[in-house]
Order: C-alpha cells, then structure tokens, then sequence
C-alpha cells in the first residue's frame, strides 16, 4: 500500500511539472526546461516510461541529457534568467510587497545568479 502511494505521488509530479513545462513552451517568462528536469527526475523514481520518453523526445531531450551528464546551462539560457530575475525585481520594488521581502528576494536571487552563472556550458 506504502508503494503504490509512492508511486502515485512521483507519478502525480511528473504529470504536473510535466503540464508546466509544456504551459512554458507557449507562455513566456514561465521556464520550460526547469519543470521538464523535475518531470524526468520524479518519472524516473514512479514512471520509468514518462522518463525514457522525455529523454528521447527530440526537443525535450538533449537539455535533459546535458544536465544530468554535465550539469550545463546554455549560455542563452543562463542570460534569459538573469533577465527575467532582474525584471522582477525591479517590479517587486514597484509594488505593495512587504520591506522584508524586497530585501530577501534579490539577495536570493542573486545566489541563484551566481550558481546558475557558475554551471558549466555547453
């Protein structure tokens, strides 16, 4: 019973970062490849299939492959989300939000700037 509830829940997790990645082909400034790194990696602990699927797909799979090979971000990419933290912060600062999170929030994001920066290319 334990198993079968495991398994439905990287099952139910794959479908839904699935379904997000494919809603970011289409709607920009929502990522694509991020959810679609979540789907594989939770398919490949319930649903080995979605996984080997997502792996061959033609678009979907060379940057899967490449990050868990190397771990690498295209250089486009890594400069798109540097563009897209930036643009938030800069309408977070423009908006009713809390002090305590217009401070948090870009200091945040600037670790995750630095890591992302830090990840090899390809």
């Amino acid at each position: 019973m334990l198993k079968l509830l495991a398994v439905s829940f990287w099952r139910l997790l794959a479908c839904i970062s699935l379904l997000l990645g494919l809603i970011g082909v289409v709607l920009p400034g929502l990522p694509t490849v991020p959810f679609l790194l979540v789907s594989a990696w939770s398919a490949g602990k319930g649903w080995p299939r979605l996984e080997l699927w997502l792996l061959a797909h033609p678009s979907f799979g060379p940057p899967l492959k490449r990050w868990r090979e190397q771990g690498a971000v295209p250089r486009k990419a890594k400069y798109m989300a540097i563009l897209m933290m930036t643009s938030s912060v800069v309408l977070l600062q423009f908006s009713a939000a809390p002090f305590w999170l217009k401070l948090t929030l870009p200091a945040f994001l600037c670790g995750v700037a630095i890591w992302l920066w830090r990840r090899p290319e390809v």
